[in-house]
């Protein structure tokens, strides 16, 4: 019996974690393995559990992008970015953050997943790079639009123009991902943050999630106005009670941060 190409581990108290199980093959993303991904984001999002995810890979990489050697085959396959529902599309209606552990190479179409992520640890062993420009193919997940705005605009166009990989220690330095772990703590990590996550208000997880992306797609002014607007409507319903309660509560957790 074949293995899976998608392994989904479900933690009790709330997160998942989801990897990409096409070691032998770097985990490029063949038709199986996109399918396989959005099933597993499609049912994460509507288990009525899970809050987090965690998403990495399988082996020495993180995700090697589309599957060039099918693509090549001569076989019908279309190509993600055109497909009636791309993973795209499934990893941005699970409302809950992304953590990525960016355990390896993440390149072109696996750059691209990792930029759909909310936030990215990466292992030391970790590297990226947009090999697009050298395979004939144009983005269709975001790189070409997200990327500039997460490093600049020149080292954006450094890393598309050239195809060469980026570090980890790079990729710090230029803040595209939020910190570099050793490779045996990168998981231990992400489950720390998954669990740190989890002790918030669960329906302030998604809001703050959305209220960020959503200024973040506009301008600057647009997202003030939003914010204010969501703030007047969110914070006139809430009991000063709460507040109080909740107060002591992130007060023990700040001293327990401090020690």
């Amino acid at each position: 019996m074949p293995k899976p190409v998608v392994l989904v581990e479900r933690d009790p108290s709330g997160y998942a974690v989801v990897t990409l199980n096409r070691p032998d093959a770097m985990n490029a993303l063949s038709a199986e393995l996109r399918k396989r991904l959005v099933e597993a984001f499609d049912g994460l999002a509507t288990d009525g559990t899970t809050r987090v995810v965690i998403l990495t890979g399988a082996g020495r990489a993180f995700c090697a992008g589309l599957d060039l050697k099918e693509l090549g085959s001569g076989e019908k396959i279309r190509v993600a970015s055109s497909e009636p529902r791309s993973l795209l599309e499934a990893m941005s209606e699970f409302q809950g953050p992304i953590i990525g552990a960016i355990n390896g190479a993440a390149v072109t179409g696996g750059f691209e997943l990792a930029l759909a992520c909310d936030l990215l640890i990466a292992s030391a062993n970790a590297r990226f790079a947009d090999t697009h420009a050298r395979v004939g193919l144009m983005p269709g997940w975001g790189l070409s639009q997200k990327l500039p705005r997460m490093i600049g605009i020149h080292r954006a166009k450094e890393v598309s123009l050239t195809g060469n990989f980026v570090t980890a220690q790079q990729a710090d330095e230029w803040g595209l991902v939020n910190r570099v772990v050793a490779a045996d703590d990168l998981m231990p990590v992400c489950r720390k943050l998954a669990g740190d996550m989890l002790t918030t208000l669960p329906h302030m997880l998604p809001a703050m999630k959305k209220v960020i992306d959503d200024g973040y797609a506009g301008t600057f002014g647009d997202g003030m106005k939003m914010e204010r607007a969501i703030s007047r409507k969110t914070n006139d319903a809430v009991d000063p009670r709460a507040v109080e309660e909740r107060r002591g509560n992130v007060r023990a957790r700040g001293r327990e941060q401090a020690g």
